[in-house]
């Protein structure tokens, strides 16, 4: 195949880098949003749930301008959100004051639980909140296709989750389900990460941890669905080693599929650079390898 360019794992291919050349040409006053909304209609490039593609397909354009592929007309709209700027930081969680009283009783003596799905409400900020302030790795916002918890029992926050689109390759994950690397990149979004779990410093209910996740193996596929338009039949994590030893997620049954490089995604020297993880995984359904197309 006479690649030109590789982004987010296709292949451009010259005769594709000419049809964008004269899908410009023909649309001489466009500009580069509706020029990347127009090449997603004419490859039908689109999201599960039927969306184009545009972002994405915006990123592509850029990176094909930048290499001299082709050209594309002046900027004519600066995003006004700073974070969407090169450069720009994202600014920290605004902490929010919680009721820090000790809870430590059985796990009975909480329930019923309340766990919301609080993506793109007031109560989002909380978790954000939460996990910039409690949790060992800070709060870092998610990538991509998103979710958020928040748990609260007697009327008070006790817990938070997060889950996110999955990291495109993980070894030992892609391993033990079996698929090549063509199937994990069109299948790969059927893979949610859970990027934080928190429970409150002062809250000490045993089997609490593993509830949760029990929890959210019957939560998570439904609320991705709804929000996304397509499922999810595999769950991922990380637990490092020299923080935590994953009790939790084996009570619920989470299998250990191995360990990181150690190198990070963005990493070009092939030396480990930061401690190995653990990569745990837990499948929601016997037949997630078919449904992943793995290899028979």
């Amino acid at each position: 195949m006479d690649g030109v360019l590789r982004y987010r794992g296709r292949v451009i291919t010259a005769a594709e880098v000419a049809g964008i050349v004269a899908l410009i040409a023909a649309h001489p006053t466009a500009s580069r949003r509706a020029l990347s909304e127009q090449l997603c209609r004419v490859w039908d490039w689109r999201q599960p749930n039927g969306a184009l593609c545009a972002m994405v397909c915006r990123g592509l354009m850029l990176a094909l301008h930048r290499a001299g592929h082709i050209t594309l007309p002046p900027v004519r709209w600066v995003n006004p959100n700073p974070l969407a700027r090169h450069g720009a930081e994202r600014r920290p969680p605004v902490p929010v004051p919680v009721d820090a009283t000790s809870l430590s009783v059985p796990l009975a003596a909480v329930r019923p639980l309340t766990i919301a799905e609080v993506r793109g409400t007031p109560a989002e900020a909380l978790v954000n909140s939460l996990c910039a302030q409690y949790h060992p790795l800070g709060y870092t916002h998610p990538v991509g296709e998103q979710l958020k918890y928040l748990v609260t029992a007697q009327g008070r926050p006790i817990a938070c989750l997060v889950w996110a689109s999955a990291p495109r390759h993980l070894g030992p994950r892609d391993r033990f389900i079996g698929w090549t690397a063509d199937v994990r990149r069109q299948r790969l979004r059927f893979l949610a990460y859970n990027t934080r779990f928190l429970i409150l410093p002062w809250v000490r209910v045993p089997h609490l941890a593993s509830h949760l996740l029990g929890q959210m193996a019957r939560l998570v596929p439904a609320d991705w669905q709804r929000r996304y338009g397509h499922p999810v039949v595999f769950l991922e994590t990380f637990v490092d080693p020299l923080r935590a030893r994953g009790t939790c997620y084996r009570a619920a049954n989470w299998v250990i599929l191995g360990q990181t490089t150690g190198r990070g995604k963005n990493d070009h020297t092939y030396r480990p650079n930061r401690s190995r993880k653990l990569i745990l995984g837990y499948p929601l359904t016997p037949g997630f390898r078919t449904l992943l197309g793995a290899r028979a």
